[in-house]
């Protein structure tokens, strides 16, 4: 009976653990080994968790945890965005508001199961980095591994008869991998080369920009500030709260974190194409200001456009909004002035159809004498088109109209519920009735005066209109931070994708008729044609160098894969997943 000899023998375990470790460390990702259950204990089972942790697939999971996290903060009003929203949701729904609340959907960003996510994210990039760059260091201060003894199993191989010494080969080969930005030395009868290290390098340069972002992205969150102010011609504003129309900022954000800066709004421009399609849209959209940093900074003259900022530290000052103020002077019935001041109105329209309201709080006293409050609901056209026209048919002062309602009695501001000052409550106001007896309304135009019925008084529209700007100041610490490092993770990103690392050995040693036999292979962390074509052009060049022996076959010049390799199951694995 004749006996078969295993296909495993020790010689090929052997060869095999030598290709193993000619392949090892092309990559820095952690080795995933299966834990051994039933002998776990504490410290086993927390080495399994931290495994779990800073694994890819974790990961991943996490990013698309944070990302559907996300989407409640988009969809649902948010209490540091709008309080007025989340009020009117919760008034409005119910069931939906408290189940919302409980959940902490309606401040996403900083609930407990939104920062949990996003602490173990962070803590899982930093589990990965960590260890793989230590590693990273240790593989470029060592060097590449010495070449396996059977290079003929690798996926790209070449080889040919020289009459050149072997030494002379070696000394050829390692000159020419150098040249070619190698990393390579001579081990033993072979030169062992590396190259694409950037490839790795690239990978946790991605990582590590990620990790910046988060800390960016979180800093802003947590230190951000972002407030609106209107103000009309010639008046002023300064850096504090109560100066604010409104105001929101980020939970650890104090009134210490404010710049202190000031600036007065000298003159607003703005131009209008007058025909073509595109007649009504600005050409100029500025402010012209003043502005000063500190308490005694001397005054600085700028001017704020659109989308070009003043910048005052880490503050910056953007140019919103714009619209009319009509000055209105009001009197009394015996002539005394009770209101002078530039009223802003809200534009409706592209064409700066505005609404609002003017409201005589104190000061006004009727025909008899007694104390009362006034009211005006108002209509401003820029370029009123005549007839029953209510809108404006241009942005620019060209044939500007007031138009007034006029009310007396009690404007509820002194109930103590808030309202807006650009709308009138008329719960608790009359309306002023004309000769007909019907409500006081009257077009107004600059320098006209509308008198009120019993010698209420008047109300005159001054030529001299003013115009508004509305300016938001946004500071976002650490948004500098996140640009650099979304930056770096794109080009990181690019060299992990399009990098790719790879070996390549070169043995030249005496065969057994004396002639000197050249064997090249190469091996990468993927399959890929960039390796058999780069070892082809290395071939070609040292075999110009050490050309072949004149007794060589056709296989000497043959710098193509070789295809009478064994399968590329023999060929040792690429290593864990990464990250």
């Amino acid at each position: 009976m004749s006996k078969t000899t295993p296909p495993d023998t020790a010689s090929q375990r052997a060869e095999d653990k030598d290709l193993g470790a000619a392949g090892s460390q092309l990559s820095t990702a952690p080795q995933e080994d299966a834990p051994n259950l039933p002998a776990l204990g504490v410290i086993g089972w927390f080495r399994w968790f931290w495994r779990q942790l800073t694994s890819m697939r974790v990961a991943l999971l996490l990013l698309l945890l944070l990302s559907l996290g996300a989407i409640p903060g988009s969809l649902i009003p948010q209490s540091g965005t709008d309080a007025t929203k989340v009020a009117d949701f919760q008034k409005n729904h119910s069931v939906l508001g408290p189940v919302y609340d409980k959940l902490g959907l309606f401040h996403v960003y900083s609930s407990v199961w939104f920062s949990a996510i996003y602490i173990l994210l962070f803590v899982s990039l930093i589990g990965c980095i960590v260890p793989r760059s230590w590693q990273f260091v240790g593989q470029l201060r060592g060097r590449p591994p010495g070449a396996p003894r059977r290079l003929t199993r690798l996926p790209a191989y070449t080889t040919w008869r020289t009459e050149a010494e072997p030494e002379q080969v070696r000394e050829a080969a390692l000159a020419l991998l150098k040249k070619r930005r190698f990393r390579a030395h001579v081990a033993q009868d072979a030169v062992a080369a590396e190259k694409g290290y950037l490839r790795e390098f690239g990978n946790l340069a991605f990582h590590i920009a990620l990790v910046v972002m988060l800390v960016a992205f979180a800093w802003g969150q947590l230190f951000r500030s972002e407030g609106n102010k209107l103000i009309v011609e010639g008046d002023g504003f300064s850096n504090t709260l109560t100066q604010y129309d409104d105001f929101k900022s980020g939970n650890l954000f104090t009134q210490d974190d404010l710049d202190p800066f000031s600036f007065t709004l000298n003159k607003f421009t703005g131009t209008y194409e007058t025909s073509g399609p595109n007649r009504g849209t600005p050409r100029t959209y500025q402010a012209a200001v003043d502005y000063s940093v500190g308490a005694y900074g001397k005054d600085k003259k700028t001017t704020i456009k659109v989308n070009e900022p003043l910048v005052i530290g880490d503050s910056k000052v953007y140019l919103t909004a714009h619209g009319y103020a009509p000055v209105i002077t009001v009197r009394d019935g015996k002539g005394n002035v009770v209101f002078s001041d530039a009223v802003p109105l809200l534009p409706l329209d592209s064409n700066v159809t505005s609404t609002g309201a003017i409201k005589v709080m104190d000061g006004y006293r009727d025909a008899k004498g007694q104390k009362e409050q006034l009211g005006f609901q108002a209509a401003f056209l820029p370029t009123y088109g005549g007839g029953t026209s209510v809108v404006s048919q241009f942005p620019a002062l060209t044939n500007p109209v007031l138009n007034l309602e006029a009310y007396h009695g009690d404007l509820g501001v002194d109930a103590g519920i808030p309202q807006s000052v650009y709308q009138l409550d008329k719960t608790n106001l009359k309306g002023f009735k004309d000769s007909k007896g019907r409500q006081l309304r009257k077009n107004l135009r600059p320098g006209q005066t509308m008198q009120l019925p019993n010698g209420a008084g008047s109300v005159t529209f001054e030529k001299g209109i003013k115009e508004w700007a509305n300016f938001q100041v946004t500071r976002q610490p650490g948004a500098g931070w996140a640009l650099g490092g979304s930056l770096v993770a794109i080009f990181g990103l690019a060299g992990s994708l399009f990098i790719q690392r790879r070996r390549v050995w070169v043995r030249a040693a005496k065969g057994a008729d004396g002639v000197t036999v050249v064997e090249m292979a190469g091996l990468g962390r993927s399959e890929s044609a960039k390796v058999p074509e780069e070892l082809g052009t290395l071939a070609g060049i040292l075999y110009d160098q050490a050309p072949g022996a004149p007794d060589a076959e056709d296989t000497s010049a043959d710098t193509s894969h070789d295809t009478s390799t064994p399968d590329s199951d023999a060929v040792p694995a690429e290593g864990a997943e990464t990250k």
